[in-house]
């Protein structure tokens, strides 16, 4: 990598950690986390299209943590989880929302439908299944809350993510000067 792309992709992941921080900090106070999420996976999806697997890979870990640190993330033991959830993301994204073997059109559906359903399941067998009931042993309310939250509202924000994350390719594709194939 030249020095003029090294200098690119460190831009582009800063500047989506950056939104991500602003898009997370500036949704909490709405308390709504089809919001929140739908933005954030947005987020991760535009950074793993422009910025490649890398970047999107650095954007999906970074995500939780930073939600924890400016008051807004889960517990520090479900971090993990959400960070897996993200990586299989923007990893489906990544090859499959990027293959040039199939038509874009189709590539971006199977990208959306596939990174939607495969985040969902992370998350879903990761803090349901295994987090809420085998180690964080929580009080029933306080564990239906939290199952709550990481059940099919993941996928909900993980399609509506990829349907906002669309247009905005589509838009810096448009102005992207580097020729960069998104």
């Amino acid at each position: 990598m030249n020095n003029r792309k090294k200098i690119l992709w460190i831009t582009r992941t800063a500047a989506f950690v950056a939104l991500l921080v602003v898009v997370q900090g500036a949704t909490a106070a709405l308390g709504n986390t089809i919001v929140t999420g739908t933005l954030v996976n947005a987020l991760l999806i535009s950074a793993v299209m422009t910025g490649g697997l890398w970047s999107g890979i650095f954007v999906a870990v970074v995500s939780p943590v930073m939600a924890k640190l400016i008051g807004i993330g889960p517990l520090w033991s479900l971090i993990p989880f959400i960070a897996a959830g993200n990586l299989v993301l923007v990893i489906v994204w990544h090859f499959v929302g990027g293959s040039s073997r199939i038509p874009r059109y189709a590539a971006r559906i199977m990208a959306l439908t596939g990174a939607a359903a495969a985040k969902f399941l992370v998350l879903y067998l990761g803090i349901v299944k295994i987090a809420v009931p085998l180690l964080l042993k929580l009080p029933d309310p306080q564990a239906t809350v939290i199952s709550g939250m990481f059940s099919v509202p993941q996928l909900i924000t993980a399609l509506l993510g990829g349907i906002v994350a669309l247009p905005v390719l589509a838009a810096i594709k448009r102005a992207d000067m580097s020729g960069t194939d998104l």
